[in-house]
């Protein structure tokens, strides 16, 4: 199955908050960043286990594999999803913004069923394992560095840019060696972003938390920048993550 949308997904405006500068960083592990990370991990859960579940029920991979139409709902149902909530979380709910998040990360694991017939169990395991073991380190450094980011996160989201044009040509294309060059450069441009993305996140919490304290931020703002920052650091994860399963698959074969 191709992945192609998935790297589409995340390309969505990841200007929507302003940001504070790096220097009036918070050193301690905020609030905000907590719900970012239990959420992001009641998201990964669930996609799993939907994924797990549909890859074993006959019945429903026939629902969905037997009928072409019904993957295009899928995958035309996430873009939806995910648009929804990163283009209108300011005016959603958090209830209803964190409902849509969820909602999203099982009709994912929906369609990432596909990737039990496509892999062993085992390259599976080590892809994964090697995505949480990336994401943690580089998702560490994001928020720890004293470093501005956001130089290199302009150039990232370019080269995302230029990654989702050369996999839409590759698709009709189809050369083995482009394919290759896309799969590197896919793993580089999402470990580059799981850093940048948590420094913004956290710069956004910091922000938030601050505002709070001087009764200026709406009540609401700490959940909806937790499901936002969630989404964004589940897409690194899991774009992450498909990137490395093709590159454990490819070297196996």
């Amino acid at each position: 199955m191709n992945n192609d949308y998935i790297e589409i997904q995340d390309n969505y405006d990841r200007g929507t908050y302003a940001r504070s500068t790096v220097g009036s960083g918070a050193t301690a592990f905020s609030g905000i960043m907590t719900r970012v990370y239990v959420w992001m991990t009641a998201a990964l859960l669930l996609t799993a286990g939907a994924a797990f579940f549909t890859a074993s029920s006959p019945a429903l991979l026939q629902l969905i594999y037997g009928n072409s139409v019904a993957i295009w709902v899928l995958i035309i149902a996430e873009l939806g999803l995910v648009v929804s909530i990163s283009a209108g979380v300011n005016r959603l709910s958090p209830t209803t913004a964190t409902a849509l998040f969820l909602l999203y990360s099982v009709v994912n694991g929906v369609t990432l069923s596909s990737i039990f017939f496509a892999y062993s169990i085992g390259t599976i395991y080590k892809a994964f394992a090697a995505a949480a073991l990336t994401f943690g380190g580089m998702s560490l450094y994001g928020y720890t560095t004293k470093k501005d980011l956001s130089g290199i996160g302009s150039y990232l989201i370019m080269g995302l840019i230029g990654l989702i044009i050369a996999s839409l040509i590759n698709i009709f294309w189809n050369n083995g060696v482009m394919d290759a060059i896309i799969t590197y450069i896919g793993v580089f441009i999402f470990v580059g972003l799981t850093a940048y993305d948590t420094q913004k996140i956290k710069q956004m919490s910091y922000a938030v938390e601050q505002g709070e304290a001087l009764g200026y931020t709406d009540a609401a703002a700490p959940r909806r920048i937790a499901i936002i920052g969630a989404l964004t650091l589940y897409l690194d994860f899991i774009n992450l993550f498909l990137y490395l399963l093709r590159l454990f698959g490819r070297s196996r074969d």
